[in-house]
């Protein structure tokens, strides 16, 4: 690897996949310069992001594509078998799409000495952090660049994330305080819109910035290069991630049905609350719960539209469970509720696209402990795993304990 054309090495990252960043790739374009592009392969086609073919646009424009987990995930939150199936599989699905997948970074900048291993054992050459470059709106004492030979490719350090906070002159002074000693510096950036939000840069002041940045190459002070540019080595095989088989026939399929393991963020572990539409929702815990000592209680308030539900996390296999295709499912969970209820159901593929499926017929309002039970249709062909949960679809109250899904295997023909 040449790194005498220039004393310093700018890399402009882009984090998630977003079809903003679009937007970016343009205005690389249009001064003749190439980012790396770190992407979620499970969001791919999903409403805001790119598309599989908008990162073969990227890629044939000279940009970089690297990995970001399937699902956006916190790799030292996750036990070790699920952490390994969203670098390694998210690697396996990008490569799959015909690119050559060599970098990777951290979402949340969470990560571990395993989880530093895992990256590279999934087949990596680098992997990178974020928030251990020197910036005003970070850290103020940290150095102004990584070496470009890192210490520790699988923890190479950026900026912390560029959002409307930062101003042109904060982004020029990063680059120029890189460049009074050299090295490699990493910018980091999400959005690129006018939205004003927090992780939002506009288009005008990331157009100011890119013609800005490509005066510095043109003087012959700093170079422009993707992370694979930098860290170089060649595109090792994929790695499959472990598989997540399903629950046998006559096994609750479900991890903590009873709810009663407490999680994160004040959930039961396993389990998230998922919304869409207009409505505000509020999950607490009641006591005691239907068996054992705790149920979970969610309140609808201010509904417009959508629903609310708690139904175990949208993953690869640690918490949603793995399904044959073909096979029907029975569902079960006891409830309270003041007003109807139903199973809405999601489907997860081999790829890690989690996509709506479809609801079971309406329960009704039940003051005391009523068990809400029903058959799945055949589960889709492409579908590997499912999650599902008892909504609230207007406002009011619904208290759920006792969760069952069990495979009643394949439908036989009349």
């Amino acid at each position: 690897m040449d790194t005498s054309l220039a004393l310093t090495t700018v890399t402009l990252t882009f984090d998630g996949g977003r079809a903003s960043q679009l937007a970016a790739a343009q205005t690389l374009r249009t001064h003749g310069l190439r980012g790396t592009f770190f992407v979620n392969s499970g969001f791919m086609g999903a409403k805001d992001y790119m598309t599989v073919e908008d990162l073969h646009t990227l890629a044939a424009d000279g940009n970089e594509i690297g990995g970001h987990t399937v699902t956006l995930a916190d790799l030292t939150s996750l036990d070790p078998d699920e952490a390994k199936r969203q670098v390694c599989n998210d690697r396996t699905n990008l490569t799959d799409w015909g690119f050559k997948v060599t970098s990777f970074s951290y979402p949340f900048a969470a990560k571990s000495p395993e989880a530093e291993a895992m990256v590279a054992d999934c087949g990596y050459n680098s992997a990178r952090s974020q928030g251990d470059i020197r910036s005003r709106l970070g850290c103020t004492d940290c150095a102004v660049s990584e070496t470009v030979r890192p210490a520790d490719p699988f923890s190479t350090r950026s900026t912390p994330e560029i959002g409307s906070a930062w101003t042109i002159n904060d982004l020029q002074q990063a680059v120029m305080q890189a460049e009074t000693g050299g090295g490699w510096l990493q910018l980091s950036f999400f959005d690129i819109d006018d939205s004003g939000g927090p992780r939002s840069v506009s288009p005008a002041l990331f157009s100011d910035f890119v013609a800005w940045l490509a005066t510095r190459t043109d003087e012959g002070t700093t170079a422009i290069r993707t992370v694979h540019d930098v860290i170089g080595g060649g595109a090792k095989a994929p790695v499959a991630g472990p598989a997540a088989p399903a629950a046998p026939p006559g096994v609750n399929a479900l991890r903590n049905p009873g709810l009663e393991t407490a999680g994160k963020y004040g959930l039961p572990e396993c389990w998230q609350v998922a919304t869409y539409g207009e409505n505000s929702h509020v999950l607490s815990t009641m006591t005691p719960g239907r068996s054992g000592d705790i149920a979970r209680r969610l309140d609808v308030t201010g509904y417009v539209s959508g629903d609310a539900k708690l139904l175990p996390v949208l993953d690869l296999g640690a918490c949603a469970p793995s399904v044959v295709p073909g096979h029907s499912y029975t569902l079960r969970a006891w409830y309270t509720s003041t007003a109807s209820t139903q199973f809405e159901l999601y489907y997860r593929n081999k790829v890690g696209t989690w996509t709506y499926w479809t609801a079971s017929p309406w329960f009704p309002a039940s003051s005391a402990y009523r068990q809400a039970e029903w058959n799945t249709p055949p589960v889709p062909a492409d579908a590997v795993g499912i999650s599902f949960g008892l909504n609230l679809f207007s406002d009011g109250e619904l208290a759920t304990d006792d969760y069952e899904m069990l495979d009643t295997g394949a439908p036989v023909a009349p």
